[in-house]
């Protein structure tokens, strides 16, 4: 008798418990305060548009502004004599043919970038154009004063974060101003340099905010971060060749997309006042599919494709 009360009162609280789960994952406003942007990007250009002009390069910043981009995303490096600048990659092989990391290269030294670099998130693309030189990030934030700008910081680096943010607080941009990084140890420095900045999702919070999410506690759960960034699983292995062995076994592929892309948990965040962007889409098929499932903005190295697409299919 005891047994079969003990198992009734189980059964209740499960149902209970399961019932405002779902009901505060529809409903979040019951328990958290709204957060509210200074920005709302839709349009997002990947490495400043990677696939129309030479990547993170202040012709391809301007070209993407000038076809409609709402944010920049690019990535962040220190030079030997402290100078920030947009590039990607550590070492400048891909993208210059010298064989050089940039903290060990003054950056009047910096090499030009090759006359034409393969579009990472199209293989086989090329992208070229008249500006070849690295940028300082100093001078993106002169030329954008209004732009949001998503920022990766690649290094875990004390005095990169420091000068990065020391710039975003020169010229009063901390609103439009995104901390991003996979590195939660990194994250952490970034945020307690400027607080006042938004920030994106690390791998670990991201892993975290599923087991959240299925577990049903994701409701009950303050978050901090205003963007969720992730991969549209279904570029991986077909316009996307990752470099983790684990990544092109479509099996993995899959499993990943049955278990990110989730429409009620995208809806969820963005009820809290967060924006969800996936990456890289670079056809109107992949663009459809992100917005399709819930993303409040795309990343694209084609940002005219990508103003297209808008146009043709404006926010109902």
């Amino acid at each position: 008798m005891e047994a079969e009360v003990g198992v009734a009162v189980l059964v209740v609280f499960v149902v209970f418990y399961i019932s405002c789960s779902v009901y505060l994952l529809r409903n979040p406003a019951v328990l958290h305060k709204k957060k509210r942007l200074a920005f709302y990007s839709r349009h997002i250009s990947h490495r400043g548009g990677a696939g129309e002009r030479i990547e993170n390069t202040m012709e391809a910043f301007m070209h993407a502004v000038d076809v409609g981009t709402q944010m920049l995303e690019l990535d962040c490096h220190l030079t030997r004599d402290g100078y920030v600048v947009v590039c990607h990659d550590k070492n400048l092989e891909r993208q210059t043919g010298s064989d050089l990391d940039i903290s060990l290269v003054q950056f009047q030294d910096l090499p030009l970038y090759r006359e034409k670099i393969e579009v990472t998130f199209s293989v086989g693309q090329n992208s070229t154009g008249r500006d070849r030189r690295i940028a300082l990030l100093e001078d993106v934030f002169k030329k954008f004063p209004q732009m949001p700008i998503n920022i990766e910081v690649k290094q875990n680096n004390d005095l990169l974060i420091r000068k990065v943010s020391f710039l975003v607080k020169k010229y009063n941009r901390d609103s439009i101003t995104v901390w991003a990084t996979e590195d939660s140890h990194i994250m952490a420095k970034c945020r307690k340099q400027n607080p006042f900045m938004p920030y994106s999702f690390t791998i670990r919070r991201g892993i975290l905010l599923l087991a959240l999410y299925y577990t049903g506690l994701l409701p009950f759960c303050p978050l901090g971060e205003s963007l969720l960034q992730f991969y549209l699983p279904r570029v991986i292995n077909r316009s996307y060749i990752p470099e983790e062995s684990f990544l092109k076994r479509k099996f993995v592929v899959s499993l990943i997309e049955n278990l990110t892309m989730r429409k009620s948990l995208f809806e969820h965040l963005v009820k809290r006042g967060m924006q969800v962007q996936l990456f890289v889409c670079n056809n109107e098929e992949d663009i459809a599919a992100a917005f399709a499932v819930g993303a409040t903005g795309v990343m694209s190295d084609y940002p005219t494709v990508l103003s297209e697409y808008l146009q043709k299919h404006p926010p109902v």
